[in-house]
């Protein structure tokens, strides 16, 4: 089997179907197969695959355990030599796909190779990242990133000032799209359940580079991704408050409790 395209799902029945029917038109060159973990949807999730994708591996989760969590119940079940991580909201085709993975082929340093994730108006998703300083989380979600000196600075870990139209290493990526060498992932380990949503990208990344495994950006393979990001929406008040923007600051600060007392990878701010 050379590829595993592994999708966490949790109530996105519809992005759900939709995704799946891309995936069989891609009639790919290789042989690879499907693992959808279900996170104890409850919306017809598991009923639409049972009934319409029989061909799909379904893991059905009795709790909602998470997306790295879900991630690595499909990890454990994946028989590829290289592993895809798949949001449900991600449009894919034929071309890029084989693209990433000719790029690995070719690229035996690489370890991750992440495509360019387009908007769907044909815009370019600001998708990859420097490794972030601890002040960088802070100043996204407060009046203090509309100052000059925070505002450069999450541009820069952003990578906004990059025109992403060409190849390059990277820090991160998020986990919506990640092309991932099978034993590279072995040797790196899954991502860390700490996390139960975000940052999960974040840690997994950080790992590969301190194991010597380069990431890489593949501008040429382009994927549609229907992207909102609601732990940002606003920067303050419900922003804040919100139960996925307070997840998100959550799994920010396990990040640095956790890598407090260690060096800066490659390719950090």
């Amino acid at each position: 089997m050379d590829l595993s395209i592994i999708i966490v799902n949790y109530k996105t029945k519809g992005l759900l179907k939709q995704c799946l029917r891309g995936i069989a038109e891609c009639h790919f060159s290789f042989p690879y197969e499907v693992i959808v973990v279900d996170n104890d949807s409850g919306d017809g999730s598991v009923e639409l695959i049972r009934q319409y994708f029989p061909q799909v591996k379904l893991i059905a989760s009795p709790i909602n355990v998470g997306f790295g969590a879900g991630m690595n119940l499909g990890f454990k079940q994946a028989t590829g030599r290289y592993v895809m991580t798949l949001n449900t909201d991600v449009a894919i085709d034929r071309e890029p796909v084989e693209q990433l993975r000719a790029y690995l082929e070719e690229h035996p340093q690489v370890g991750i190779a992440v495509p360019k994730l387009i908007n769907p108006d044909g815009s370019t998703q600001l998708s990859t990242y420097l490794f972030p300083s601890f002040f960088v989380a802070l100043w996204r979600r407060t009046f203090l990133g509309k100052l000059p000196g925070p505002r450069r600075t999450i541009q820069k870990f952003m990578m906004s000032d990059w025109d992403h139209q060409s190849n390059r290493a990277i820090g991160w990526a998020l986990g919506a799209a990640l092309f991932i060498r099978r034993t590279a992932l072995d040797q790196v380990g899954f991502f860390d359940e700490r996390y139960f949503l975000f940052v999960e990208d974040t840690d997994l990344c950080r790992r590969f580079w301190e194991k010597g495994w380069s990431i890489e950006y593949i501008a040429d393979a382009e994927m549609v991704h229907y992207h909102q990001r609601p732990s940002a929406d606003k920067n303050v008040g419900g922003g804040i408050l919100s139960y996925p923007a307070r997840r998100h600051i959550e799994s920010w600060y396990k990040y640095f409790a956790k890598y407090r007392l260690q060096q800066k990878p490659p390719h950090s701010l």
